[in-house]
């Protein structure tokens, strides 16, 4: 009883264990490997800005899943992020379809506009 409510105030007990999991991944991913694969996450930290738990948990196991298997195949990195790192990890995050922080402030804004809209009609 006392973990529903506990969930209700902070979110998923079962994301939390699944993210800190994939995050321990990318902890442990060989250099250079894990460099650019943290690197990347801290960007998404910033970047991304998805509320979503699913989401978010998704990315990051799918981020980890990437990078070990590039590390497993001894794939150069630039053949994955190619010559512009910083499109590549906004493409990627993109891929994550789920509701951004941003999304609610693009919503405001969007309303603002239309109100003052129609007061200035009146």
């Amino acid at each position: 009883m006392a973990a529903k409510w506990i969930e209700t105030l902070t979110g998923s007990l079962e994301q939390k264990k699944q993210y800190r999991r994939d995050k321990a991944r990318i902890d442990g991913l060989p250099e250079p490997y894990g460099d650019v694969a943290k690197a990347m996450h801290r960007y998404f930290m910033y970047y991304g800005g998805i509320t979503d738990g699913d989401t978010l948990v998704t990315m990051i196991g799918d981020l980890a899943d990437l990078w070990e298997r590039a590390a497993a195949d001894g794939t150069p990195i630039r053949d994955i992020v190619g010559d512009d790192p910083v499109d590549f990890a906004e493409t990627f995050a993109l891929a994550y379809t789920g509701t951004r922080w941003v999304d609610k402030e693009r919503a405001r804004l969007a309303k603002a506009v239309e109100d003052a809209e129609r007061r200035q009609r009146s």
